[in-house]
């Protein structure tokens, strides 16, 4: 169990990577509605360290983290199923990936997400709100990283 969270366990995944992710995605359409980009990320996830969050013997909550070797972390995927929001877990989770990095002497974590646009949807502000309150710093804004309708918010967390 954390230390911060007793009703919760980090543990690091390492069967059934891709079915997680797809399970915790399904949940938050608001974020992963195009099915493509969804099969895709789940794909991914596979090939990359996951740790996943338990409650009460469930994984409800999971992050996925692509190394960049030498200095860099970089969060893939990261998700928390709804009725769990706001409950500690991502912080969790965030907090397993910098112990993650740090043990392998990287001194970056990063992550990328929508960027504000007009309308800005309201799951994305909060969103930048969650990183920002992890220390999660607006490195840049890449235009065309997805689409010109989603940009990309490059943030970078100095460890």
């Amino acid at each position: 169990m954390s230390a911060a969270n007793p009703a919760v366990a980090v543990m690091e995944i390492v069967e059934d990577k891709s079915e997680i992710c797809r399970e915790i995605m399904n949940d938050l359409l608001e974020w992963f509605d195009d099915p493509k980009t969804a099969a895709a990320c789940a794909k991914a996830v596979a090939e990359w360290p996951m740790f996943g969050a338990l409650r009460e013997q469930t994984i409800v909550g999971f992050v996925s983290i692509k190394p960049h070797p030498p200095s860099t972390a970089e969060i893939y995927a990261i998700g928390v199923k709804r009725r769990h929001h706001r409950s500690g877990i991502g912080r969790e989770l965030l907090n397993r990936t910098q112990s993650f990095a740090q043990d392998r002497g990287m001194r970056l974590l990063t992550v990328k997400t929508l960027a504000p646009i007009e309308p800005d949807p309201p799951h994305y502000a909060a969103t930048r709100r969650f990183y920002a309150a992890n220390g999660f710093l607006q490195a840049e804004v890449l235009e065309s990283h997805w689409d010109e309708a989603h940009p990309c918010l490059f943030l970078v967390k100095p460890l």
